[in-house]
């Protein structure tokens, strides 16, 4: 196979990564233009050193969200396409290939008909990839016109593209969770952003939410879904995600309690 570098910026956004970032910068490094990786000056642990050693272009920057953090990397991209990876993520074989194919006959300009394109995610969950439930397939816009798009949200940002979206099959291989304490901690942190956005909303949750909306959840995973399908890990999955779904309401319900408190 060719080794010729694609008109294509690797752009990433990472905290202490440096125990993983290799496996993702090793899926990338031969055939990426350039890689772009934008970090901030609470990572001690030698990320940025890892990535330069790949030859990629470091920019550290306090911490003001990742939406901007995103948006940075790709402001200080060369390219015309921008593939947007997390520290926890691989490129496949099948994909990187996909991605040849299609940035060698699509050029990146105003009237291309797509663009920016999106491809199934899937995770690596305690020895077995799982593609039930509802983290399979888990499709994700990361590969677009550098002009076209822009990264908009907080914790769970958003790409926001002008123009088409086509889809690619190759698959982006995902190592989310290294243990289930991560798994908590990571959930921990989504419900801190879910009762912020309530909170501004005027959002009421009711005991029905937290009676109904976690069974709900849990069967949609599994049964209908298909997550049975995924063994144990598909089970804990399913409960895991029952689990996240009530204690973010339930901790609306107690913001909105702390409020009727007297002062």
């Amino acid at each position: 196979m060719t080794t010729e570098r694609l008109p294509l910026s690797v752009c990433m956004m990472v905290s202490n990564e440096a125990h993983r970032i290799r496996r993702t910068l090793d899926s990338v490094a031969d055939w990426a233009g350039e890689i772009v990786v934008v970090t901030d000056p609470k990572v001690t642990d030698g990320t940025g050193d890892v990535a330069a050693s790949y030859g990629a272009k470091v920019i550290c920057e306090p911490w003001q969200g990742a939406a901007i953090h995103r948006n940075l990397a790709t402001a200080n991209a060369t390219q015309p396409w921008i593939l947007a990876l997390d520290a926890d993520e691989v490129v496949s074989p099948e994909l990187r290939d996909e991605i040849r194919r299609t940035l060698t006959t699509t050029p990146a300009r105003a009237d291309a008909k797509y663009a920016a394109y999106g491809f199934p995610r899937c995770t690596f969950y305690f020895g077995r990839w799982i593609r039930h439930g509802d983290w399979y397939p888990d499709r994700i816009v990361r590969l677009w016109q550098r002009d076209r798009g822009n990264w908009s949200g907080t914790v769970h940002e958003k790409l926001v593209v002008q123009g088409r979206i086509g889809y690619l099959n190759g698959e982006i291989r995902h190592y989310s969770m290294e243990s289930l304490e991560h798994q908590i901690r990571k959930t921990l942190k989504y419900t801190d952003e879910f009762v912020r956005i309530c909170t501004e909303q005027g959002k009421t949750v009711t005991f029905l939410d937290l009676l109904v909306r976690p069974v709900w959840r849990f069967w949609r995973a599994y049964l209908f879904r298909l997550g049975f399908l995924d063994g144990w890990q598909g089970f804990t999955i399913a409960w895991m995600t029952a689990f996240y779904t009530f204690l973010r309401y339930a901790r609306v319900r107690e913001a909105q309690f702390q409020k009727t408190l007297p002062r």
